[in-house]
């Protein structure tokens, strides 16, 4: 029964992460960097944080199926890491390195910082 919850997430997580990329498509500078891929995994990196910081705290309680719907679900399709990985490629392949070293530090970096800013934000 979990797959179903699983599924709905990922459903509703991957529409929104479209909807998301387009908005920031629309106001973005420019497209050597990609400002949609990143805005999405450091928004979820956040978000992650916040939940297990307050399921850690016992300041929310989750059964499985929510867990389920709302981390791998609805985070797990929210949250490309492969967008990043093709992304950080394609910038590679095309000849910009400096932008792919660039997107990876920041992603990578920021995102674990702001899992930490989140879980902390939501523990106290």
């Amino acid at each position: 029964m979990l797959w179903i919850y699983v599924a709905v997430g990922g459903a509703l997580g991957s529409l929104a992460r479209h909807e998301v990329g387009k908005a920031v498509a629309r106001v973005s500078p420019t497209h050597v960097t990609p400002y949609a891929t990143a805005f999405v995994n450091l928004t979820g990196c956040f978000v992650i944080g916040v939940l297990a910081g307050l399921v850690a705290t016992h300041r929310v309680t989750m059964g499985p199926g929510v867990r389920a719907f709302l981390f791998v679900g609805i985070l797990g399709g929210f949250t490309t890491f492969s967008s990043f990985g093709l992304d950080t490629f394609s910038l590679v392949h095309g000849g910009r390195p400096a932008y792919a070293l660039m997107n990876a530090l920041v992603q990578v970096v920021a995102g674990c910082a702001l899992v930490a800013a989140g879980y902390f934000a939501a523990a106290r």
